[in-house]
């Protein structure tokens, strides 16, 4: 057939995008049938929002479905037919398999059905009506077949309706509403047809006794969309089964739970099990007490019992949507009623916020990374952002407030607004965003009849949704929709935060206001705990008209929605109050908050989860600045150190400047390794190494200042010290430093040979007197701890070079010669300490360990065991003393190395985790032992770390406090709620490292 010419433009003028397909459609028709493209082109109006798919599926509709074609002679029902294979093909291909549901598809010209018309014939489909006999109840695949042809005809008439719409925007949640009592009617229907196969079932194990079934109450409850009356065109609908016995039969609870449980299981089954018409979509009763562990059907009581004694705080949110939707109604709603209390008081609950807030977080986790940017639901920016925020305020403000008590999103945003609880400019911002995704989501989902939230990435698909959902171009609905996510993504921040600076100052931008009592009941739901202490601070905030009282109203709600997320809210904000008091308007500090998001974010966090770092910033507030950059945060080489601590002490004549210098450099260098392991920029091998290079700085530092004090005072040669160098020793010389940890050294003096060396030792003990006094610091303590000197506390505190060499030559034990193993010199003559290391080598590597020897340092290590650890501590909670901890793992090790160092060089090392790989490269354990001790090891340093951080104190303990577990579980980036996960971890990893501590250690 010959064409016009422009034939091909107007083609694309009408919306299809592939016109050579779509013109060997349009001639087939025309060809085979009759119907001229003129004819069908004129039909094609923008509520067809796939041209291309309506015409291929009417072409094919002339070899499987010719009545369908018929149909279509029919102006109007070829329209009816071209919006909705356009719009479907899922439904397309319900019409080419029953051609004759046009015509009930075509009611919904006329608009929406009313709902009790779309009961009926759901209800009437499943029923077989003979004239002059009571009607037949259908079962089997006859059943299933018909109430699905039945559900698709409905949905066929919604579309009808809602495509042609210009605003259809405006009327998502009319669609919504009929998707939800479509849904309703499925499970009634579903539940009659259950009934009756189960009452004809007269033998085996799904047989149910006469009488059973009518001595059964059993009710079907909503949840989630569904609930809400507010239902995607495709989508799992939540439920939860009750069951009861009528009054005045003798079913026992136990056999109605039974039986309840078959009924459930079966309507399952009729609406999402594989048969000649597809299922239509999932029953999901994993929402119900426990999930899928628990009982498929409850009784009102059981589920009272649960919710009030085992429940979490999810759940509670989980029920702010339920309702009866099925089967004994009554029963239904009487178990809502009771429920309702609960889930009104929810918010008052500990943690209520941060618990809910951490299932969302964990559910954004699952989310694939290749469709984070492509989530219309669970995404940032998304339905789900919108929904949580929304049912937040219902919760929080609901407690005291009825008419918030609501099921529906969009009628809850409006009560919200009318209540005063959110502005009318945000609310009208939250009800257009929410149409707008769920717009998106019902043309998607219609799409091909799927359960689906991603947006398309394929131009072809894109352009379809943007016709379907009647926006101008791919191009335009893909910027609509980013602009959507951002602002979304913004509203909580504004909605929930935001007001409550209402509460403590007249903001002119504000459009209402919240009461202190309202505002209170926000920050409790939280997590604050002195909400007035919250209010007072939030108000010396933003008094005045400064610019940093400028700058904290913008900021602060950003601020108390990161807090909130924090261990200790009111800690947190106390400390963001004196901190930014101190600061005042301090340039830097305000246009770092303003400017830098994750600056202001990892604040927070500090001042929140740390009791360290809450106090100590007061100390130096000017580390705030570090927090811009990783690179900041970095530990300083042990140069940059020196050099900075030599120019520092020059500028001082008096030891109280020098004391001060010194000081003040060791607090910052702590401060920065303290923020950077704590934000987990840097690892616990990098923070011990800095600690201990930091630790050997201030020491040689403060040798440095006693030498120059000497020189100002002129004092005479042979009045000062001899020769004098610092040993470190433990995990100070394994450089394997902790936060709080002492620092364990040995004093070497080497008076010359025309000293007089009683005199010489007595200079020594003084410098180390100065050293100790010069150093010392009350508000972050440096412990010199020399108790591994030769004969311990009994010993001198120093010695000299040759006392040394005669002791450990003659007298040494072999405990002595083990803690050698660790040995390091630091600080002061460097070639005093490189002979003092020359000496150390000849007795901590000896040629051959002799069984005695090691028998005895079997007996000192289990004696240790027994005699050290705290009375009353649990042993396995001791990360330091404790089976599988620090003190097996560095035993063990050196063990190993007095064992086989002398042969083994990569042995002979201060490193515990150094010798630990060197032990396996030579044989000794094997790669399995070495994961397993490593971890144990390396978790303990850890929690030991965390644990100073967290509280503040040094502390060897695991707290059984989940409170405290909870503190430390956040330092070491545990999400909130997961304390016992940190516990369960710390003990099983111990457990293992103890096993094969026995293995080597007594069983070598």
């Amino acid at each position: 057939m010959t064409r016009r010419p422009g034939e091909r433009g107007e083609l694309i003028r009408h919306g299809f995008r592939s016109p050579s397909e779509a013109d060997e459609a349009l001639t087939r028709v025309e060809t085979e049938r009759g119907m001229s493209r003129e004819r069908i082109l004129a039909q094609i109006s923008r509520a067809v929002a796939d041209p291309d798919q309506a015409v291929q599926f009417l072409a094919r509709a002339i070899d499987r479905a010719p009545e369908l074609v018929a149909s279509c002679e029919d102006d109007t029902l070829l329209e009816t037919a071209l919006i909705v294979m356009g719009a479907s093909s899922g439904l397309a291909e319900f019409l080419l398999r029953s051609p004759e549901s046009l015509l009930a598809m075509h009611d919904g010209v006329a608009g929406f059905d009313h709902p009790g018309r779309i009961v009926d014939r759901i209800t009437a489909s499943v029923r077989e009506e003979t004239p002059g006999a009571a009607s037949r109840i259908l079962t089997g695949h006859e059943a299933r077949t018909a109430l699905r042809q039945a559900w698709r005809r409905e949905l066929g008439r919604i579309v009808r309706t809602d495509l042609p719409s210009e605003e259809p925007r405006e009327i998502v949640d009319q669609v919504a509403a009929l998707m939800s009592t479509l849904a309703d009617a499925v499970l009634h229907a579903a539940l009659t047809v259950a009934r009756e196969e189960l009452a004809q079932i007269k033998v085996g194990p799904g047989r149910v006794r006469d009488g059973e079934l009518d001595a059964l109450r059993f009710g079907i409850l909503a949840m989630g969309k569904c609930g809400a009356q507010e239902l995607n065109i495709v989508s799992d609908v939540d439920v939860m089964f009750v069951v009861d016995v009528v009054d005045g039969t003798e079913m026992e609870t136990a056999r109605a739970i039974d039986v309840g449980s078959k009924l459930a299981t079966r309507v399952m089954q009729i609406i999402n099990e594989a048969g000649v018409e597809p299922p239509l979509w999932e029953l999901d009763a994993n929402l119900r007490p426990e999930g899928k562990d628990g009982a498929l059907v409850r009784t009102p009581d059981s589920y009272l019992k649960y919710y009030e004694r085992w429940a979490k705080n999810w759940e509670f949110q989980a029920l702010l949507k339920t309702r009866a939707a099925a089967g004994d109604l009554a029963l239904g709603n009487e178990l809502v009623e009771r429920l309702a209390p609960l889930v009104w008081a929810s918010a008052g609950r500990e943690d209520f916020v941060k618990q809910a807030r951490a299932m969302r977080e964990r559910v954004t986790d699952h989310i694939p990374r290749d469709e984070l940017d492509v989530q219309l639901k669970l995404g940032p920016g998304g339905l789900r952002d919108i929904e949580f925020t929304v049912q937040l305020l219902q919760l929080v403000h609901g407690q005291n407030d009825e008419t918030l008590r609501v099921r529906s999103t969009l009628e809850a945003i409006e009560r919200l607004c009318d209540g005063g609880y959110i502005g009318r400019d945000l609310a009208e911002r939250f009800d257009v965003g929410y149409r707008s995704l769920r717009l998106l989501e019902h043309r998607l989902q219609l799409r091909r009849l799927r359960r689906t939230h991603l947006m398309p990435r394929e131009e072809s698909e894109l352009a379809v949704l943007a016709r379907a959902t009647r926006t101008k171009n791919s191009g335009e609905l893909i910027r609509t929709w980013q602009r959507l996510r951002i602002e979304i993504r913004g509203l909580h921040e504004n909605v929930f935060y935001r007001p409550l600076l209402s509460a403590v100052a007249s903001l002119p931008e504000e459009s209402f206001y919240l009461t202190n009592e309202q505002a209170a009941a926000r920050l409790r739901a939280i997590g604050f705990q002195d909400t007035k202490g919250a209010l007072t601070h939030l108000a010396k905030l933003i008094d005045g008209v400064s610019r940093g009282a400028q700058i904290h109203r913008h900021l602060l709600p950003v601020i108390l929605l990161w807090l909130g997320q924090r261990g200790n809210p009111d800690q947190g904000l106390l400390a963001y109050r004196k901190l930014s008091e101190q600061l005042g308007d301090s340039s830097w500090y305000l246009r770092l908050l303003r400017d830098s998001n994750a600056a202001a974010e990892r604040l927070t966090q500090l001042l929140g989860d740390s009791r360290f770092f809450a106090n100590f910033l007061e100390v130096h507030p000017e580390a705030v600045r570090w927090l811009d950059s990783p690179t900041h945060l970095e530990p300083k080489t042990p140069e940059a150190l020196r050099r900075e601590l030599e120019r520092t002490i020059r500028r001082y004549d008096d030891e109280a400047g020098m004391r001060r210098a010194i000081r003040t450099v060791r607090r910052r260098e702590m401060l920065r390794l303290a923020i950077g392991r704590f934000l987990d920029l840097n690892s616990v091998d990098v923070t011990a190494r800095g600690l201990a290079e930091l630790s050997t700085e201030i020491l040689q530092a403060g040798l440095n200042a006693i030498e120059r004090l000497d020189d100002l005072a002129e004092v005479a040669a042979s009045e000062r010290p001899p020769r004098f160098a610092i040993i470190a020793m433990g995990r100070y010389g394994g450089m394997e430093q902790s936060f709080g940890s002492d620092l364990d050294v040995l004093y070497v003096a080497d008076p010359a040979e025309d000293d007089d060396a009683e005199r010489a030792m007595k200079a020594a003990h003084q410098l180390v007197n100065r050293l100790t006094k010069l150093l010392d610091d009350p508000r972050l303590p440096i412990e010199l701890d020399a108790e591994l000197r030769p004969e311990g506390k009994k010993g001198p505190l120093v010695r000299s070079l040759a006392a040394y060499t005669s002791y450990y030559e003659s007298w040494s034990l072999g405990w002595e010669a083990q803690a050698l193993l660790r040995a390091r010199p630091v600080a002061g003559d460097e070639e005093l300490g490189r002979a003092f290391m020359a000496l150390a080598d000849t007795i901590r590597y000896p040629a051959q360990l002799d069984a005695r020897e090691l028998v005895e340092i079997r007996r000192i290590k289990a004696r240790i065991e027994a005699e050290r650890l705290p009375r009353g501590a649990d042993p396995r909670r001791h990360l330091k003393l404790g089976p599988g901890n620090l003190s097996d793992v560095e035993w063990l090790v050196q063990c190993l190395q007095l064992q086989h160092g002398a042969e083994i060089p990569g042995l002979r090392t201060a490193s515990t985790m150094d010798a630990l790989q060197a032990a396996q490269d030579a044989g000794l354990i094997t790669a399995e032992e070495h994961e397993t001790l490593q971890t144990a090891w390396q978790l303990a340093s850890a929690i030991r770390g965390a644990i100073f951080l967290a509280s503040g104190k040094r502390q060897d303990v695991l707290p059984e406090s989940m409170v405290d577990l909870e503190a430390i579980a956040r330092v070491l980036g545990y999400r909130h709620g997961e304390g016992a996960i940190l516990e369960d971890h710390y003990l099983a990893v111990s457990r293992r490292s103890r096993k094969v501590f026995e293995e080597r250690f007594y069983g070598a």
